[in-house]
């Protein structure tokens, strides 16, 4: 089914209102404990963009994260068994996640994408992301690992050589855990929503962690590091967009 995104995003505000999510998510083989801190946010590199720079001090409490994005399977569920009858009745169209007669039955452990704004995280993120190495360019250290991540190689856009394995979006665990907190796609295959508001003309919030159509060199679309990071306005969907949950430590 393709939702239309006013539906959708009744059907995120129903979910996340109701906290039904967050719970679903919550459970212990599926959620990483992040441990808090204060730490250096951000790059003094001269190339970054979008919020970037410049560094300072961040602060952040203990919290727990999703180890992988949210998927299909996961938002299934969700959608079948949490939102009301009369929010679904309103879906007249498919889904195509990676284009025209493509559907998610076959891609279960696949980020769900085409999501719209989500009530997600804030610096929360990059810390995570870190996983303990303050000052790095990417979750595992400052060096390129080709096998690590789902980003784009080749000439941006005719030529996807997919020397990583994929063309388009890879399943939530087709690559190793990027850091030392056991996170999944913290770098590359999709872009991720935050809560923190982007400044601009109009309302938007921060994507952060690059997505498979950017590159390690910023060739094409963004640079893809650990303080990569964009703005889009909360209506905004792709194939290239999806989130995780995290929750507070009590």
């Amino acid at each position: 089914t393709t939702v239309p995104s006013s539906t959708f995003n009744s059907i995120l505000s129903t979910v996340f209102a109701s906290s039904i999510f967050s719970n679903v998510a919550a459970a212990e083989d599926e959620m990483i404990e992040v441990p808090g801190g204060t730490w250096l946010m951000g790059t003094s590199a001269a190339d970054g963009r979008d919020g970037e720079s410049p560094v300072r001090q961040v602060k952040v409490e203990s919290f727990q994260m999703d180890k992988y994005p949210v998927t299909n399977e996961d938002f299934s569920f969700v959608f079948e068994d949490f939102v009301p009858e009369v929010t679904r009745s309103k879906i007249t169209e498919r889904i195509e996640p990676a284009g025209p007669a493509s559907g998610i039955k076959e891609r279960m452990d696949f980020p769900v994408v085409h999501v719209s704004w989500t009530d997600a995280l804030k610096e929360e993120w990059e810390w995570a992301a870190r996983g303990g190495l303050e000052g790095r360019t990417y979750p595992w250290g400052n060096k390129f690992k080709g096998k690590r991540a789902n980003l784009w190689q080749g000439s941006f856009p005719e030529n996807d050589t997919a020397e990583d394995g994929f063309h388009g979006v890879s399943p939530v665990s087709a690559f190793p855990a990027q850091n030392s907190y056991g996170l999944y796609d913290m770098l590359g295959n999709t872009w991720e929503w935050t809560s923190t508001p982007f400044r601009g003309s109009q309302k938007m919030f921060v994507l952060r962690g690059a997505s498979f159509i950017d590159t390690v060199d910023g060739s094409a679309n963004h640079k893809a590091g650990i303080t990569t990071r964009m703005g889009n306005t909360p209506d905004s969907a792709s194939d290239n967009l999806s989130f995780r949950c995290a929750a507070s430590t009590l």
